[in-house]
């Protein structure tokens, strides 16, 4: 089989091949996929969809762009074949759902600011889905979203009705003070206790990230980068050295480190003087 050979190919054109594969005489592997066989797909797609954005490479942006929409259009296309819902009813609950939750836009609110136009969107959204209490609506925060993500979207909600510290001072009060708990706990040597407070930890230091306007979920991401970068300059100056880092003492290991973060210090000098 042929496809028609064209200058620029549209969303309607990616509608039709994935048709195309997942019917009888198309592609063995698509249509054998189901929602649960390329769940993992979608998301692997996303993060490399951030992975192009955190580069900066707007070419590979693009391209992975393009395999998150092939995500959306092999659910789509197997609901379609279901007969329960296609492609064009997807684009219609979008639609409808950017309209009704953009009242200062389409409708008779106002909205001077990114602020209150966030406001008018969660006013909306929670009538639209019968969210009578803040409690509902902490509940309809996705239990898929990676955890720091939860964190920060559940304690937003609960901002809203004014439950929150009045300064980021007063969710670092509480974090020295759960850090303190979890060392009784550690003490104690009680492991459910222990994960139970590792967990009001990471919580807490998300409240702190949020007062600082910081992504804890990026801030994470940027330390494990920052940490492989270390460890790897970590272990070439032991080879320098000629200390086998697995038979290395802590001490030793920790006296690398610490002179890896004066290395590293003094580049970041040198490059805000030429900056200068």
């Amino acid at each position: 089989m042929e496809y028609p050979k064209k200058e620029k190919y549209t969303f309607d054109d990616l509608a039709e091949i994935i048709k195309i594969l997942r019917a009888p005489g198309g592609c063995p592997w698509d249509r054998e996929q189901t929602h649960q066989s390329i769940r993992s797909n979608f998301i692997e797609e996303t993060y490399e969809v951030i992975e192009a954005i955190d580069t900066d490479n707007t070419d590979l942006l693009k391209e992975e762009l393009g395999d998150v929409l092939l995500q959306v259009a092999l659910h789509s296309e197997m609901e379609r074949e279901a007969q329960r819902f296609d492609i064009n009813d997807v684009c219609d609950g979008i639609c409808r759902k950017l309209i009704i939750r953009h009242p200062h836009v389409f409708g008779d609110k106002s909205a001077e600011d990114a602020s209150q136009a966030l406001s008018n969107w969660d006013a909306v959204k929670m009538k639209t889905k019968s969210q009578r209490t803040y409690s509902e609506a902490m509940q309809s925060v996705s239990r898929a979203l990676p955890s720091l993500m939860r964190s920060e979207k559940i304690q937003k909600k609960a901002a809203k009705v004014g439950f929150d510290w009045e300064s980021a001072q007063g969710a670092m009060t509480k974090l020295n003070e759960e850090c303190n708990e979890l060392d009784v706990a550690i003490n104690l040597g009680n492991p459910e206790n222990q994960m139970e407070e590792i967990g009001d930890v990471l919580f807490t230091v998300v409240n702190v990230a949020r007062f600082l306007h910081i992504d804890s979920e990026h801030a994470l991401y940027k330390a494990c980068d920052k940490f492989i970068g270390r460890f790897t300059m970590l272990e070439a100056l032991a080879e320098q050295r000629g200390i086998n880092v697995t038979d290395a003492t802590m001490e030793q290991l920790d006296s690398l480190w610490e002179e890896v973060k004066i290395i590293q210090k003094e580049k970041m000098e040198v490059n805000q003087d030429e900056k200068n």
